[in-house]
């Protein structure tokens, strides 16, 4: 597929999503949600890690008000069902890991687009917010899950009610986000994160993302059920033994991803 609104590149198993209208803050129109949606799917075929991030001084400033919206006319329901979901789901389901490499202002969709990748990595001078409140909508694309579970409902309703922007410091003492880094170190940083996981052990990460997501509607039996089952399955993998091998002769594991 041809890429108009996005760049991707991939290579060493890594696989990087660069949301490229930097002249609107890489801002969501349907173009980007549809390109963005099958470059993520295309990616988890292939890649053992998954980037997104932003060309520009914004990671994504969310909707673009300006793709023909009509506020008197729109039918925001079939925009998020048909175009939205899609592309949460493509990432928030990837059987491989996705950072989110926010590189700056993450607001409205473009925060839940960020907060629904596995792990956050954010420039300190990136901010996120919850701006929807300022347009009289409510948080979407997953926002209204995504930011309780990982912040609380204090701090998940107090930042969409008054879309106070949250700095990428704040974000990672909350608990928003994974880690805010130096400006200066920010790409380097990101991109020694996502080899890491790329050189990991993926069948043991796809079922770790499998039984995180499963937590919050399991109870403990359930839990313990599943990670004997799961468990069961990373134990029989070449990776499961190159890792005790690994450690026994004291040397680094080399993962295959199977």
């Amino acid at each position: 597929m041809q890429y108009e609104t996005i760049r991707f590149e991939q290579a060493h198993d890594v696989a990087v999503v660069t949301l490229n209208r930097p002249e609107v803050m890489n801002a969501l129109n349907t173009q980007m949600r549809a390109e963005i949606t099958h470059a993520v799917r295309d990616a988890s075929k292939s890649a053992r890690v998954i980037v997104l991030t932003g060309e520009g001084r914004a990671f994504c400033s969310g909707q673009d008000l300006g793709d023909g919206v009509d506020a008197a006319t729109a039918d925001l329901e079939r925009t998020l069902r048909d175009e939205y979901e899609p592309m949460v789901h493509a990432i928030h389901d990837s059987p491989v890991p996705t950072i989110a490499a926010v590189n700056g202002t993450a607001a409205g969709a473009g925060a839940s687009l960020a907060l629904s990748c596995d792990v956050v990595i954010a420039a300190q001078s990136a901010v996120f917010l919850q701006a929807f409140s300022r347009i009289g909508l409510i948080p979407d694309a997953g926002g209204t899950y995504m930011l309780p579970r990982l912040v609380g409902l204090a701090r998940a309703m107090g930042a969409s009610l008054f879309a106070d922007e949250i700095t990428a410091a704040q974000a990672a003492q909350w608990g928003m986000i994974y880690e805010a880094v130096e400006d200066a170190d920010f790409e380097a940083h990101w991109r020694a994160r996502a080899g890491y996981l790329a050189k990991g052990p993926t069948v043991s990460y796809r079922h770790l993302k499998d039984a995180m997501h499963a937590s919050y509607d399991n109870t403990l039996k359930d839990q313990l059920a599943l990670e004997a089952k799961l468990q069961n399955r990373c134990g029989q993998t070449r990776d499961f033994k190159e890792g005790v091998m690994a450690f026994l002769e004291k040397r680094k594991p080399h993962y295959e991803g199977r």
